[in-house]
């Protein structure tokens, strides 16, 4: 039998979420941390949709996993297949169980190829790609910037896409490249939104419908694929009649290039191990506030595996981590909780120089980190910002828990 181990803290997931609060906890005096993440290089994925657009390369967002791990922290690199919440345990494929006082999971989501069938033997042809894999955001930039005429199909899910307005950064550089190399004209662009909306910030969405209009992309909301054809390259779409829930006849589609921002779930042991809420997707059940597990006490939530109602990206680490960080101790000494109010960001490339970024709770309501300058609007300082400044800060200081 492979004996136990037992850790104050364990966390399940070494990306953004899970490096940041180990660094936290550390940080705030905590002397027994472990992180466990099988992958033995991590990427810093907000940078995947500038591969995807031609302005990044892979080796720019990776790093070897054991030099981002905060000082202070273990890094176990082991795979997670079940969590036992009521003997507090995690099960580790290969035997191994590793007790906690407090277990935080972050696991992050993973593509649900099932639910667009066809989808990924689509995205192992030339002719499909998706930036929310690494290998497959280099292909995205293969296939986009080598069309030189046909129809350029950009699908946005609605079901639990990490950030998914930054999938339309893709769409945006792809669009200014076909222009500067003179075949924008010879390409049809379709932009294929499941939402009502492109992103949950009024403001911020007319910026961006104008913009697409701008580009002369035919934006249609309400739109969802049922399914690929990928020999045939065609989708099978699904749509709602304009300001109605009533959906009209499916149509096809046809595409010469199509981008995926694919819908997501959670790793299937959280649901195995009774930690899912009900609704599709078996993400991690907990208080959407405190990021507490509803039934488990000692259970958290981070990222994009929490149903907390609000748009998962990296900026809203930014005020979940100081929730889980503080909430943890709050649990131990009986002191009040912090709350998590849904605060997310959207930033998007409309060009090859300029970025708008909207930040938003989870009501959509405004809530900016500055006073001014307006970050809504698009500009070269916030765009040079993204692309340049924020891989550093998130290698060097969020990693170690510096940034909240």
């Amino acid at each position: 039998m492979v004996p136990r181990r037992q850790h104050d803290v364990v966390i399940v997931g070494g990306g953004n979420a899970g490096l940041s609060l180990a660094g936290r906890l550390v940080r705030d005096g905590a002397k027994d941390v472990v992180v466990i993440e099988p992958e033995r290089v991590h990427h810093y994925r907000p940078m995947l949709s500038y591969v995807a657009g031609g302005e990044a390369t892979l080796d720019q967002l990776r790093r070897p996993q054991e030099r981002v791990t905060p000082r202070g922290v273990r890094w176990h690199a082991g795979t997670v297949v079940a969590v036992d919440p009521e003997r507090s345990v995690v099960r580790l494929a290969g035997g191994e169980s590793i007790g906690y006082t407090d277990l935080v999971l972050c696991p992050g989501s993973q593509v649900d190829w099932d639910a667009i069938p066809g989808s990924e033997a689509a995205v192992r042809t030339p002719h499909a790609a998706t930036s929310y894999l690494p290998d497959s955001a280099v292909d995205t930039w293969s296939m986009l910037s080598s069309l030189t005429s046909g129809r350029a199909v950009f699908v946005v899910g609605g079901q639990h896409v990490p950030c998914a307005p930054v999938a339309l950064k893709p769409l945006f550089l792809a669009a200014e490249h076909w222009r500067r190399e003179g075949v924008r004209e010879q390409i049809e662009i379709d932009l294929l939104v499941e939402g009502d909306r492109l992103v949950d910030h009024a403001r911020a969405d007319r910026r961006l419908r104008d913009a697409a209009a701008e580009q002369g992309v035919r934006v249609r909301f309400g739109a969802t694929v049922a399914s690929v054809d990928a020999a045939a390259r065609t989708l099978e779409v699904r749509a709602r009649r304009d300001g109605t829930a009533a959906a009209v006849a499916p149509t096809t589609v046809t595409y010469d290039a199509l981008y995926l921002a694919p819908p997501h779930r959670a790793p299937a042991w959280i649901a195995e191990s009774g930690l899912a809420c009900t609704a599709d997707g078996g993400f991690l059940s907990v208080d959407p506030q405190t990021l507490q597990h509803v039934e488990h006490p000692n259970v958290w939530g981070l990222g994009d595996v929490a149903e907390v109602d609000a748009l998962p990206s990296g900026g809203a680490l930014r005020r979940q981590v100081p929730v889980v960080a503080s909430n943890i101790s709050a649990r131990r000494t009986g002191a009040p909780m912090k709350r998590y109010d849904g605060y997310s960001i959207a930033p998007v490339a409309v060009s090859r120089r300029r970025l708008l970024l909207a930040e938003f709770d989870r009501a959509g309501r405004n809530q900016p980190s500055v006073p001014f300058p307006d970050l809504v609007r698009p500009r070269l300082s916030t765009w040079a910002f993204d692309r340049y400044l924020e891989p550093h800060i998130y290698f060097r200081q969020l990693l170690q828990g510096k940034v909240s």
